[in-house]
């Protein structure tokens, strides 16, 4: 195993060891990918703010996100297929976040279902729900979540129709994957992956088939998600649904003033300021651009995480310095499952921990909640300069 000391060492260990396929649905934005690509480099153009001959003892990075304590202010985000990047990806993420002690949240479209992460697990997690047609599967869906004991819902905004990602439809994207010559020659490569792959029984979308109408196989479950997001998805189903759940909620997909102060409104625990990681709206502004007058906005009334883009310590420190008090990663996490299943999870919190850590001290801070913006260097208009 060769000395890893950042997310990018996961990162190309992630695409040597998985199929091609699923390495790309994670590495991948909409149409021409500019808001991918922005999420990552607008943290860039923030600088950390060098402080010397302070007490840099006694350091801590515990925290709270929506009252749970947390060993850092980072939650794993929910990403879909994760139990295609390595077999029981979701059980092996969840459990790497519950050994760190931070919250793990699963995806609606996981791989492992609610129940498989429940029984190999020993704490809460988090479950992230799309809005589908089927209400009756709604509500059973949410009904599972809570048999689980899960202690948040996430729900996410920004899906009511899917924006197309280039790569995924030229690969062909399937789970479990479609045989084909190329998906073939490539899984020839991937021997550890198929091997996992071939181990478990965790090979298509767990929290659909079987539990779905109609939903029996992969094929019958395509032509179902294909319809079943709901384009009619508005703020009064919103308040349907936290009501339904009875429970602390999160509404991910938040990227514009006017829609935070609606999610405060309805009152949520949080809000998720969110472009799903550059895979809808291709063109909207970064995440991290887009914080700052949504926290004028909601004037503290409500929680404010954020993810997309977070590939270090460094930018979770420059999210929490902006103002935000919670924070996802989504790929960072992926690229360590990928590279090195539960371990290397593990490994992508140690580092990030480590490194926010360490610029925390050097920006004279000890304590992750008490940073802010003194520790930044924020460039003239960062947030401020768009018009409309």
């Amino acid at each position: 195993m060769p000395v890893i000391t950042c997310i990018d060492d996961l990162k190309r260990l992630h695409k040597r060891r998985t199929p091609k396929m699923f390495y790309d649905y994670a590495e991948s934005g909409s149409w021409t990918e500019q808001t991918f690509r922005e999420n990552t480099s607008d943290f860039e153009k923030i600088r950390l703010r060098q402080r010397v001959a302070v007490d840099m003892s006694n350091r801590t990075l515990a925290s709270k996100m929506i009252g749970q304590d947390v060993a850092m202010p980072v939650a794993l985000a929910p990403v879909g297929l994760t139990g295609m990047q390595r077999a029981d990806g979701e059980i092996k993420a969840a459990r790497a976040a519950e050994a760190f002690g931070v919250p793990f949240t699963l995806s609606t479209m996981s791989i492992c279902s609610i129940e498989d992460v429940a029984e190999h697990t020993s704490r809460p997690f988090w479950f992230q729900l799309y809005t589908m047609k089927d209400q009756d599967y709604l509500r059973r869906l949410i009904q599972r979540a809570k048999d689980a004991k899960c202690s948040a819902l996430v729900i996410t905004l920004d899906l009511q129709i899917l924006g197309q990602r280039h790569k995924d439809l030229k690969n062909g994207l399937s789970a479990p994957p479609k045989l084909t010559p190329a998906v073939m020659a490539d899984l020839a490569t991937k021997w550890t992956w198929g091997l996992e792959m071939l181990a478990t029984k965790r090979r298509s979308f767990g929290n659909i088939v079987g539990h779905a109408q109609g939903v029996t196989d992969p094929s019958s479950l395509f032509s179902w998600t294909a319809e079943q997001f709901d384009p009619q998805l508005d703020w009064k189903k919103i308040e349907e649904i936290k009501e339904l759940w009875g429970g602390k909620v999160i509404l991910k997909g938040i990227l514009d003033p006017e829609d935070a102060k609606m999610a405060a409104k309805v009152g949520c625990d949080a809000i998720l300021v969110s472009n799903h990681g550059g895979r809808q709206l291709d063109g909207a502004i970064s995440t991290i651009r887009a914080l700052d007058p949504i926290l004028q906005a909601v004037g503290g009334e409500v929680e404010v995480h954020l993810d997309s883009g977070i590939r270090s310590g460094q930018d979770v420190l420059k999210a929490l310095a902006m103002g935000a008090s919670g924070t996802f990663i989504g790929r960072s996490f992926i690229y360590g499952l990928g590279a090195n299943g539960e371990d290397g999870v593990r490994s992508a919190l140690e580092i990030i921990a480590k490194e926010m850590d360490i610029s925390m001290a050097l920006c004279g801070k000890r304590d992750i909640n008490e940073v802010d913006r003194d520790c930044l260097q924020i460039p003239e208009g960062f947030s401020g300069q768009w018009q409309g």
